[in-house]
C-alpha cells in the first residue's frame, strides 16, 4: 500500500498523520500530568496559543511523510500529503481568526 504513487493515498495519509501527531503530543506532554484527553481538547479550544503550537508539532508528521515520498520519487503521493498539509494549515488559521 505504501509503495503506490497515488494522490488519494497521499491525501489520506496527510489527513491521518497530524491526528497521530496530536495523539503523540498528548501522550508525551499531557498524559503524565494526568489530564484527560477530553480536557486536552478543551484546552486546545480555549487557548489559541496552545492550538498553534500543537498544530505545528502535529504537522511535523506530514513533513516527515512528505520528505519520505519526495525522496522515494513518489511525487503524486507527496502532492497529496502537501494538499492535506495546506488544508490543515488553513483550517487552523480560520479557527484562530473566527473563534
Amino acid at each position: 500500500m505504501f509503495k503506490k504513487d497515488n494522490l488519494r493515498l497521499g491525501i489520506v495519509l496527510g489527513l491521518l498523520a497530524p491526528v497521530a501527531g496530536l495523539i503523540i503530543y498528548y501522550l508525551v506532554a499531557f498524559l503524565p500530568r494526568h489530564v484527560a484527553f477530553t480536557d486536552f481538547l478543551q484546552y486546545l479550544r480555549l487557548y489559541k496559543s496552545l492550538l498553534t503550537g500543537v498544530s505545528s508539532i502535529s504537522l511535523v508528521a506530514n513533513a516527515i511523510l512528505f520528505t519520505i515520498y519526495i525522496n522515494s520519487r513518489r511525487d503524486q503521493t507527496a502532492k497529496g500529503v502537501f494538499i492535506a498539509t495546506l488544508v490543515y494549515g488553513i483550517a487552523v488559521l480560520l479557527i484562530k481568526l473566527i473563534a
